[in-house]
């Protein structure tokens, strides 16, 4: 069985408190991450910070919503300690930060967390961001929500995108092409042999998320050696494949 890509969830996520620098670090440290996927919000003051949520309240020890402040004072808040105590001080990061601890490392999966114009700044902050450390070529920009994909690609032809679905709708292909869209993030219960087959004759890369157990990732390889597996737990991963 060929091995299929991994791509750590939020960082190594399972292993150290998410979309922190201790979870990326940790993916980091096993060698057959190819991949980092992470969530994008702006703070206050428009920089491009790493957190899930758009409220502080579940992942940090802090309460509000992200908008409502700086990265300076986000960066302060406590993201580590409700994982586990070991990890009390891991702030949240920004995305800066991040590109440049993975420069040649790995590449990125950078999910907006946006809808609805949430925030109007967010694509341009990011774009700027990647050019800026010559990155462009080394990552990908997915969203649950196209109209933000859409102001990716007319801010930048080269910068790949994806859209995030958890579903098989029939409109997808088209959507696909609309958007001028090369990857698909894909919840894995909705994976199938005939989908994966039609993206690869559209030149589409197939991630699937969240895949935590290493019984399904080798199902799910032997489906095609060509997926992304996204999981929590890169242990898993090299448990699943042996190395």
């Amino acid at each position: 069985m060929m091995m299929v890509q991994a791509c750590a969830h939020r960082g190594a996520s399972g292993l150290a408190p998410e979309n922190t620098m201790a979870a990326f670090r940790k993916a980091l440290s096993f060698p057959f991450v190819q991949w980092m996927e992470l969530d994008v919000q702006l703070s206050r003051d428009g920089v491009p910070v790493i957190i899930h949520d758009d409220t502080l309240r579940r992942t940090t020890t802090a309460s509000g919503r992200v908008g409502e402040f700086t990265a300076a004072e986000l960066g302060k808040f406590d993201a580590g300690a409700k994982f586990n105590k070991a990890f009390a001080g891991e702030g949240v990061p920004t995305l800066a930060e991040l590109l440049d601890e993975t420069i040649g490392r790995a590449r990125l999966n950078i999910e907006l967390k946006t809808y609805g114009g949430r925030y109007p700044e967010l694509e341009r902050r990011v774009v700027d961001l990647l050019y800026e450390k010559g990155l462009q070529h080394d990552a990908v920009i997915t969203s649950f929500d196209q109209e933000a994909l859409r102001k990716v690609r007319a801010l930048s032809k080269e910068i790949r995108t994806g859209i995030i679905i958890d579903g098989a709708p029939s409109t997808l292909v088209g959507d696909l092409r609309e958007l001028e869209a090369d990857f698909l993030s894909l919840g894995h219960s909705f994976l199938s042999a005939p989908l994966v087959s039609v993206m690869k004759e559209e030149g589409v890369d197939v991630m699937v998320w969240t895949v935590n157990d290493a019984q399904t990732m080798r199902r799910l390889a032997g489906i095609h050696p060509g997926l992304m597996i996204c999981t929590n737990y890169p242990d898993r991963y090299a448990q699943a494949f042996g190395l």
